[in-house]
């Protein structure tokens, strides 16, 4: 069965000087300020959509793998990821580097960097961000 997930925003002014307020419908967990400064200087207390991809695909990204890894046989104990998604202005996103160390008994470095890359290739928001460079760190703790 399908899902669909709602957010929306509302924005007041211009680019520069204008705010906005994003509401995430769905989860009903937060509403978060947005201004340009927060996407193109310091976050100053307020989100962005660069933060928001980062929070999407690090969760999708940590699911997927840990799916991947219990299907062959070593579940994770504990993953921990990092999306860091680059932002230009004037030019948009750059690039998304995934940063995971795992806690997973009976697996070495090398199945778990396996693993890691399939989960990067096939978790789908990684497929949905399939025209960004998306590159990856993976080790075992």
């Amino acid at each position: 069965m399908a899902t669909t997930r709602q957010a929306h925003t509302v924005w007041e002014g211009n680019l520069l000087k204008g705010a906005g307020s994003i509401t995430f419908d769905s989860s009903g967990i937060a509403q978060q300020p947005v201004t340009w400064a927060s996407r193109a200087e310091e976050a100053n207390g307020k989100t962005s959509p660069e933060e928001l991809i980062a929070a999407a695909h690090s969760s999708c990204f940590s699911m997927a793998l840990s799916n991947g890894l219990d299907k062959a046989g070593t579940p994770p104990t504990k993953l921990t990821t990092q999306a860091d998604v680059t932002f230009q202005p004037g030019t948009g996103i750059t690039g998304i580097h995934l940063s995971v160390q795992g806690e997973v008994p009976g697996l070495d470095e090398a199945d778990f960097v396996k693993a890691a890359e399939d989960a990067k290739a096939n978790c789908p928001v990684s497929q949905a961000l399939s025209g960004t460079t998306i590159t990856l760190s993976a080790s075992l703790a």
